[in-house]
């Protein structure tokens, strides 16, 4: 049986600590957390106490201070029981890691303790209604006014919408000079004059998810906010997003190996024309190459968290794990729900909230045909 070379004793220990976690903490309040489209505040904290937040954090700042194999065992065995909703994986994985790596000492010891206890819950905001991808035209403003910035701009999409307490925000500092204008602000919504949360938005899938508008109305934001250095937003940008298509990547391999095993297990029990589903030749040559698809990417996935832990992985790669992944997620999952026939279309079945929910998977994290752009544009060097 296959198993991850980057897989250790420690880390199926936290699996174990995670699953059974999101076993008693999770699965008995999704159907609520979809109908009220968040996960409850209080949930976030027992994660923290449970050790499930910000694991590659350094002890000293609140964290359990080992590497971003931890955090990815968090993110595989969330999406193992099919909660996409619950935002830690843009918490734990994308905005802790922006702070680790440009912020400041006080910066870090101002915010990340916070995020590790899940007493502050984090967001990033890039998607503006009118950018999507397009991150180097961002239109949200910071104009500088003595010791501060005062922020103006509307972001969309924006996973923990409703419920971040932390907000890093991608803005242009200098328009004139276009990707090179770009600066990340975090703005702190607890007490913020102007800062207004919009609606939560109606999504497909992922229900759970407070994701959400936000409005930024002459905001008043320190400059001792300001993430790294005035004009270098894009760069850090780009040096994050493999890490974020990473964790896409990865959830959306272990969503892949969470469906199939869900339908090979149903269509043993289900019966038709009086034998199991799974004796039928079609059925088994369908679970076949689903199988097949589902271990193709688990290995093409580990390989790029090994090279990612040894700080390796590049732009390209990390984009052909994030689209390929994604698609052959929405095309394996569509395959399974075939064989539920139509009890796959309900929404009480596993199968059918997997299949609303990895939808959204080839669209966040930057589309799938920029992936594509981006990997293309790798061949011509």
């Amino acid at each position: 049986m296959y198993v991850s070379s980057w897989r250790s004793d420690g880390l199926d220990l936290l699996r174990d600590t995670a699953r059974a976690f999101f076993a008693a903490e999770a699965v008995p309040h999704r159907e609520r957390w979809a109908r009220q489209r968040h996960v409850d505040r209080g949930f976030w904290t027992k994660a923290g106490k449970a050790g499930l937040l910000c694991c590659s954090v350094p002890e000293q700042y609140g964290g359990a201070g080992a590497d971003f194999d931890a955090d990815l065992v968090v993110f595989e065995e969330q999406a193992r029981i099919g909660e996409l909703g619950w935002g830690n994986m843009v918490h734990s994985g994308i905005v802790a890691h922006y702070l680790l790596a440009y912020g400041t000492e006080e910066q870090k010891r101002r915010w990340l303790p916070g995020m590790a206890s899940g007493e502050l819950i984090g967001a990033i905001a890039m998607t503006e209604p009118g950018t999507g991808s397009d991150l180097a035209s961002v239109a949200t403003r910071a104009v500088r006014d003595g010791d501060g910035y005062v922020l103006s701009g509307a972001k969309t999409f924006i996973t923990n919408g409703s419920t971040a307490d932390l907000v890093i925000v991608v803005c242009s500092t200098d328009p004139a000079a276009g990707h090179r204008g770009i600066s990340l602000l975090v703005v702190d919504t607890r007490d913020c004059a102007g800062f207004r949360r919009g609606r939560v938005l109606d999504k497909v899938g992922q229900h759970s998810a407070d994701t959400c508008e936000l409005f930024f109305e002459q905001v008043r934001v320190s400059a001792a906010n300001l993430l790294g250095e005035e004009g270098s937003g894009f760069s850090y940008l780009m040096r994050q997003l493999p890490q974020e298509r990473l964790i896409i990547a990865v959830a959306a391999v272990t969503a892949t190996e969470a469906a199939v095993a869900e339908t090979i297990a149903y269509t043993r029990q289900r019966t038709a024309f009086g034998a199991p589903l799974i004796e039928l030749q079609n059925t088994r040559f369908e679970l076949a190459e689903c199988a097949t698809l589902a271990h193709a990417g688990r290995v093409f996935a580990d390989s790029c968290v090994e090279r990612h832990l040894r700080g390796g992985l590049d732009a390209a790669t990390a984009a052909m794990a994030k689209w390929w992944l994604t698609d052959v997620q929405c095309q394996v999952i569509d395959r399974c729900l075939q064989l539920f026939g139509g009890y796959g279309y309900m929404r009480e079945y596993p199968i059918a909230r997997m299949y609303a929910d990895a939808r959204a998977q080839r669209i966040y994290g930057g589309t799938n045909e920029i992936m594509k752009e981006i990997i293309g544009r790798s061949l011509n060097v």
